[in-house]
C-alpha cells in the first residue's frame, strides 16, 4: 500500500518512519492521501506560468491567490504561478490567521495588505504590497471588517 503524506516538514519524518514500520510507503503520486487534521498548509506546490515546471512555493511568500473561471493563478512577491487546486480547496489549506477570503475569487495573505480604502457601496479596496490593487465585495465586507476590527 502506498499513501501521500500531506503533513507539515516538522511531523512529516516522524509519521513517514512510523508508517514504514508497518510496510506501508509513502509516495507523492499515490491515491490515498494523510493529513494532519487541523495542520494548514506550509508550501504550495504549483506550475511556474513561463516553464509550466512544478515548483514549491512557501505560502509565506504569497501575497495573493485570484480565480479566473478555472484557471487559478497563485501571486507572489516574486513571481506568477498556476495551482491545480480548486480556490475553495486552497482556502481550506491555508491558516485563517493569515489568509482571508476578500471575494468569491481571491483570498489575500492578510500582512501583505498596505492600504485598506472604504468605497461608498459597503466595499473595500485593498492595495496590496506589491501594489496590485484588489476589492472586498459586499458578499465579504462584513467578515472583513471583522477579521480586522474595523
Amino acid at each position: 500500500m502506498k499513501i501521500k503524506l500531506n503533513i507539515t516538514d516538522g511531523d512529516y519524518e516522524k509519521i513517514e518512519g512510523e508508517l514504514h514500520q508497518h510496510g506501508i510507503k509513502t509516495d507523492d503520486s499515490a491515491d490515498l492521501v494523510l493529513s494532519k487534521v487541523n495542520g494548514f498548509a506550509e508550501k504550495l506546490i504549483v506550475k511556474d506560468k513561463q516553464t509550466n515546471e512544478r515548483v514549491i512555493v512557501d505560502c509565506n511568500s504569497i501575497v495573493y491567490i485570484e480565480s479566473f473561471g478555472h484557471q487559478i493563478i497563485v501571486h507572489t512577491v516574486d513571481n506568477e504561478y498556476y495551482a491545480n487546486e480548486r480556490l475553495y480547496k486552497l482556502s481550506e489549506q491555508l491558516d485563517k490567521k493569515d489568509f482571508i477570503r476578500v471575494s468569491v475569487s481571491v483570498i489575500v495573505a492578510k500582512s501583505k495588505i498596505k492600504k485598506i480604502t472604504p468605497t461608498l457601496s459597503m466595499k473595500f479596496v485593498l492595495t496590496l504590497t506589491e501594489n496590485s490593487v484588489v476589492d472586498v465585495t459586499r458578499s465579504y465586507y462584513h467578515a472583513f471588517k471583522e477579521a480586522f476590527n474595523i
